[in-house]
């Protein structure tokens, strides 16, 4: 019986596809989901906010227990670098080298013709074998692609350092036995892993799973959420049910899959407003006819348990704001809660921070904290210098709280716009919420850290 990798792409796809981008802790649940039931493999969006992505994915790559973590690598060796450090700390690293294959897209993108491309994509793939990280060469476009072309492309890919490879199908316009044919020819062409990215566009996407199997794939690519992908737990009863025939079988829990996916399906949905209307004036949509009530529902919805005091605060808040702007969703609320409730006294207070990163040299901070009459200074290295600077606060406290959610935004427009940033910690199973405003994000991220901090150590004091 041959075991199968099966990769979730649930993350990557719902970034490239909803407007509004996933709060941290729903990457981080469906991380956890996706390893939970079984998947091998969690790719990651590319990396597109560098201040706050490699936050997230360094947290990600922490509480992922099974499965190796994949990420895109852009198109420069920087960008590669960049990508690198985000899941070095995985259990298995991958770094995905993803490339179009067809004459139209390398011309669109890249605006280069066959042979440069070859060239870029030996180059890069090298550059990824180089961090000692496994290497996935992903063919985009495959089915669009001229087929010696393709091959060639796969084969460049392989003697470049690709330790495997993956052909998607973009158009969704196969039939079984066309995918099988192709993936056939591949899999004459490279002795690595292979594997097939199915699209569902003719809602064939689990027939053509089974036919690439068929011809030789070692693996399929499917998410829990998407449009037009090959949805898991359809895979999951699809092996179920014919897989000891074909002499197949993945490592998945239908149980789990059927159970948990559903959740995470409603969970992401209804923190989506824009997905249903019906979302619209429940907990996280909240506006000047709100009552304390509703707002109540909506801090608990996102997870803080507050006295009544300071839920009054973060009601007169949100009526102020509502004066102001017809509503306020998940966000705006988080903002509020930081700035209105669980008010406490100023146990450390941010002296001084130095930060440095570059692609040469890993990033570092020297963070130095006031506590009444004594200064702490502590410095760290991360990825990134945010992500350091927090390592660094946790040196001179001497303890590591979870970082339950991390958010950046802009509250100025120009190039002189204040960044507002929103830090959620968690301590015994309670959130603490800090907020933090700079015309440096970095400095608001700090000091969004340090406030959070301070009603941590406030609370536990009282306790």
């Amino acid at each position: 019986m041959k075991t199968i990798i099966v990769s979730d792409l649930t993350l990557k796809k719902l970034e490239a596809e909803r407007t509004a981008p996933l709060l941290f802790k729903e990457k981080t649940a469906l991380a956890l989901c996706a390893d939970g039931f079984g998947a091998d493999r969690i790719e990651l969006p590319p990396v597109a906010r560098p201040e706050e992505d490699p936050v997230v994915y360094r947290t990600v790559c922490g509480r992922v227990r099974r499965a190796a973590v994949a990420i895109p690598v852009g198109a420069t060796e920087q960008s590669l670098q960049a990508a690198y450090e985000c899941v070095r700390q995985a259990k298995q690293p991958v770094l995905q080298v993803e490339m179009p294959v067809s004459a139209v897209q390398m011309e669109y993108e890249f605006h280069l013709k066959g042979p440069a491309m070859l060239e870029k994509i030996a180059a890069l793939c090298a550059a990824a074998k180089a961090t000692g990280a496994t290497v996935e060469f992903v063919a985009r476009d495959a089915t669009r692609a001229e087929p010696a072309f393709l091959l060639q492309a796969l084969q460049t890919a392989c003697e470049a350092g690709a330790d495997e490879v993956t052909l998607c199908d973009t158009a969704g316009l196969l039939l079984p036995q066309e995918t099988a044919a192709l993936v056939g020819q591949a899999r004459e062409a490279v002795q690595g892993p292979l594997y097939w990215e199915a699209c569902d566009a003719l809602d064939m996407a689990t027939a053509n799973a089974l036919a690439a199997l068929q011809a030789g794939a070692d693996g399929l690519k499917a998410a829990m959420m998407g449009t037009h992908v090959l949805p898991v737990d359809r895979l999951a009863d699809a092996l179920a049910a014919r897989g000891e025939d074909m002499g197949v079988c993945a490592g998945l829990d239908g149980t789990r899959i059927h159970h948990d996916v559903a959740e995470m399906r409603r969970q992401i949905e209804k923190a989506d407003g824009s997905v249903a209307e019906e979302a619209k004036g429940r907990d996280i949509l909240l506006d000047k006819d709100s009552t304390l009530a509703h707002t109540a529902r909506a801090v608990r919805e996102l997870g803080y348990e507050l006295t009544d005091e300071d839920m009054g605060r973060v009601y007169e808040a949100l009526r102020r704001v509502c004066e102001k702007k017809p509503s306020v969703g998940a966000r705006e609320l988080e903002a509020i809660v930081a700035s209105s409730a669980m008010q406490a006294p100023s146990t450390y207070h941010l002296e001084s921070y130095l930060t440095s990163s570059s692609n040469l040299t890993p990033a570092m901070a020297h963070v130095v904290l006031a506590e009444g009459e004594r200064t702490l200074s502590g410095v760290a290295s991360g990825d990134g210098p945010i992500d350091c600077a927090f390592n660094a606060i946790e040196q001179i406290v001497g303890f590591q709280y979870e970082l339950d959610d991390f958010q950046i935004r802009s509250v100025t427009e120009g190039r002189e716009a204040l960044g507002e940033a929103v830090v959620r910690l968690r301590s015994n199973g309670k959130l603490y919420s800090g907020v933090g405003l700079s015309a440096n994000i970095v400095g608001a991220s700090i000091r969004a850290y340090v406030n959070a901090l301070n009603k941590i150590v406030y609370e536990e004091k009282k306790a």
